[in-house]
């Protein structure tokens, strides 16, 4: 083989390399187990959203991304997703049967935005930690 193809063989291996690498670290490096993660916050929805409605962006500098528990009366429920006082949307990873409808609760998530057209607040990685 010649120099120059060993060179584009050699560049084309390394790039697919760093190209996995970097999937599966944005795939699956930023995994968290938020059941043993330490809380950040300990909110109501009203608290919550109406920081986020005052001053969107200095409530993504300190609730985005954080482990927050968030306390409220659940006001719809389907499937793996729940809703707090028709303002906080918790995904949650797995169905959790112990959830009725108009019931007080306490949810543990990670806030993954707030969306001001709608005026919702969006959580995932969901469980209920007290009801």
């Amino acid at each position: 083989m010649s120099k120059k193809i060993k060179i584009i063989l050699f560049a084309l291996i390394g790039i697919i390399l760093i190209g996995s690498f970097a999937y599966n670290y944005v795939m699956y490096g930023g995994s968290r187990n938020l059941t043993t993660e330490k809380t950040n916050f300990v909110v109501t929805t009203a608290s919550i959203t109406s920081e986020f409605t005052a001053n969107i962006e200095t409530a993504n500098k300190k609730y985005l991304e954080k482990a927050v528990a968030i306390n409220g009366k659940i006001t719809a429920s389907n499937g793996n997703e729940v809703i707090l006082d028709e303002i906080v949307v918790c995904n949650f990873k797995n169905q959790d049967s112990s959830i009725k409808k108009g019931q007080m609760a306490t949810v543990k998530g990670r806030i993954v935005g707030y969306d001001d057209l709608i005026g919702e607040l969006k959580l995932d990685q969901c469980f209920v930690i007290k009801n």
